[in-house]
């Protein structure tokens, strides 16, 4: 595999290289902690009744600066990672390699042994020995797969306590008969004031932040 790498065309590399900083969008919304932050918040924003407050591009900014707050050693070590071979060869290709090992090890810290072992299963005739023996294209998939399932867990527990709240208000309108109220016009202050009093945004944040291996 690596003379394969050393005896590409250095054309051919630098087309590769250009269609793998073009996938850099796909990689960073997919492959880091961006995903989970984008729907526990999207969530947490639906669970309060504010359909346009904050707005989405907030969230967004948020999430991409949490993420690369999270990802920061990670990014750190794919950098020295490809510095190195690149440095001794200008092999373009076999430094991309490289760097994307410190990636593949952190989905691989947050991916189900389940999930994985579906997409290893339809990918490969032998059981791998080591991580080192999975491809990044194996461990992608099941991490997204994983992200998903835990970001909705995480969505479930925020929910609760908000419907909770929309149900007792709901009971209580109704015990005072006042049929044509919505018990969302009335929950909504007071999820807003229950959400401050406990400082509802860094306990998200910092929850969210801490729950990556």
């Amino acid at each position: 595999m690596d003379n394969i790498l050393k005896d590409i065309n250095p054309v051919i590399q630098l087309l590769i290289t250009m269609a793998a900083f073009s996938l850099l969008p796909f990689i960073f919304v997919s492959m880091t902690p961006f995903l989970r932050f984008t729907i526990v918040f999207s969530m947490l924003k639906t669970a309060m009744g504010t359909n346009s407050v904050p707005p989405a591009i907030t969230l967004i900014g948020l999430s991409l600066i949490l993420t690369l707050y999270t990802m920061a050693p990670v990014f750190d070590d794919m950098y020295k990672a490809y510095q190195v071979p690149y440095q001794k060869n200008q092999n373009v290709i076999e430094a991309l390699d490289a760097g994307s090992k410190p990636l593949k090890e952190y989905m691989l810290k947050q991916t189900r042994q389940s999930d994985l072992a579906f997409f290893v299963e339809k990918t490969k005739n032998t059981i791998p020995k080591s991580p080192d023996d999975l491809t990044l294209w194996e461990v992608a998939p099941a991490y997204i797969i994983s992200e998903l399932k835990t970001s909705f867990e995480i969505g479930f527990i925020i929910y609760v306590p908000f419907i909770v709240l929309d149900l007792v208000v709901a009971n209580v309108l109704l015990a005072l008969g006042m049929f044509m109220l919505s018990p969302q016009i009335v929950s909504t202050p007071f999820k807003l004031l229950i959400f401050i009093a406990v400082d509802g945004w860094s306990l998200i944040v910092k929850g969210v932040v801490e729950s990556f291996n």
